[in-house]
């Protein structure tokens, strides 16, 4: 994969160049940093630091190319090769993320990172990329767009405690208010005591979903490099973790992103409150904004984003499939991995989370 890339990749204009970068050598890493704090669309998922943190903790494969135009850099497409026995291989900008996908400074140097990415599928062997996020190639042969299948939500923060509480719709703050009366503690923080609570109640909860756990490794790494930028936390009902949250600090926004709760956490509104109390703790940290993130159009998880009165905005994502290949379908939602999903949430919570990571591991 170090032999350069064709040349016909330029389509006019200056000549780009595109080549393969290791995100996880420092140089690299820092020049890519210094790219991202200009480009208006970037995401954590776009750094280098979240990409190493998937190699380390799942084992695939992180990567990214790079347009540069007399050694400046013009375009960035990062990604993951993620391999599975189940599902098969994958390039995934970026893998195990909501967003990614490619940034270009113009559309000379977006057209060689695109062409570029084929030509790399077919050398790591992998007959499916998937762009989650940013610019697409419209209309290109091999490629779908898929739009509005997902929905993003992210809105303000308010300006203290009280506006923050109001301004969740009149329903939704009723059960808030319900969680802040229970007789629950919180607690925030990145050490052994909060990543041991996340991973317990996070693993129960998408146990009970019907979902294969991630590898703990993925949220300890993730958490190991992005430093400040990342934290848990953790509500507790008699010392005990009933709703936990992994959250991201990107440009101003919080992104609770892993997240999940007990059985018994609907019955104490610990969810309700873990939300309200990370909006509160973003605030004062400094954030301006509270990034939901997606979540599939209609599901449940849709219509509680809503319900805390945030408004959906439809997403894009490009999907290629190498000719004479099927597509990939690892999709948790779809209609073919229903009855899979109903076995899964029977599993004993034990032998679930021994299994889980290493199918979890090859989702991407």
């Amino acid at each position: 994969m170090n032999a350069p890339f064709r040349p016909d990749t330029v389509i006019a204009g200056p000549a780009v160049q595109v080549r393969l970068a290791d995100p996880g050598d420092a140089a690299e890493a820092a020049r890519i940093e210094q790219f991202l704090a200009t480009a208006p669309d970037s995401t954590p998922f776009h750094r280098p630091a979240w990409l190493s943190a998937v190699a380390s903790g799942t084992g695939n494969h992180a990567m990214a190319l790079l347009a540069e135009r007399d050694g400046v850099l013009a375009g960035y497409l990062p990604f993951n090769l993620i391999h599975s026995p189940l599902f098969g291989r994958l390039l995934a900008s970026s893998g195990f993320a909501v967003g990614g996908g490619m940034l270009a400074n113009d559309a000379v140097a977006g057209a060689a990172l695109f062409a570029a990415a084929e030509e790399l599928a077919a050398r790591c062997s992998a007959p499916s990329i998937e762009l989650r996020g940013g610019a697409l190639p419209e209309g290109a042969p091999g490629w779908h767009i898929k739009r509005e299948s997902h929905c993003g939500f992210i809105r303000p923060l308010a300006a203290d405690d009280e506006a923050e509480l109001l301004a969740v719709p009149r329903k939704q703050r009723a059960e808030v208010r319900k969680g802040l009366e229970a007789p629950l503690t919180v607690e925030i923080g990145n050490g052994p005591r909060d990543r041991a609570a996340h991973y317990a109640v996070y693993a129960e909860s998408v146990r009970n979903l019907g979902t294969p756990v991630f590898p703990r490794a993925l949220f300890d790494a993730v958490l190991d490099r992005f430093g400040a930028d990342a934290d848990i936390l953790t509500v507790r009902h008699d010392d005990r973790p009933v709703a936990s949250v992994l959250s991201l600090y990107h440009r101003g926004a919080v992104m609770p992103y892993w997240g999940g709760g007990v059985w018994a956490a609907r019955r104490l509104r610990a969810n309700d409150r873990m939300y309200y109390e990370l909006m509160l703790h973003a605030r004062r940290r400094g954030c301006s904004h509270f990034d939901f993130g997606r979540s599939k159009t209609r599901s449940g998880a849709y219509d509680f984003k809503r319900n805390w009165g945030f408004e959906p905005e439809p997403l894009s994502y490009g999907v290629w499939t190498a000719s004479g290949a099927e597509p990939r379908d690892a999709d948790p939602t779809s209609a073919k991995h229903q009855a899979l999903i109903r076995t899964w949430q029977k599993l004993p919570l034990g032998l679930a989370n021994r299994i889980g990571p290493w199918i979890a591991r090859g989702l991407g």
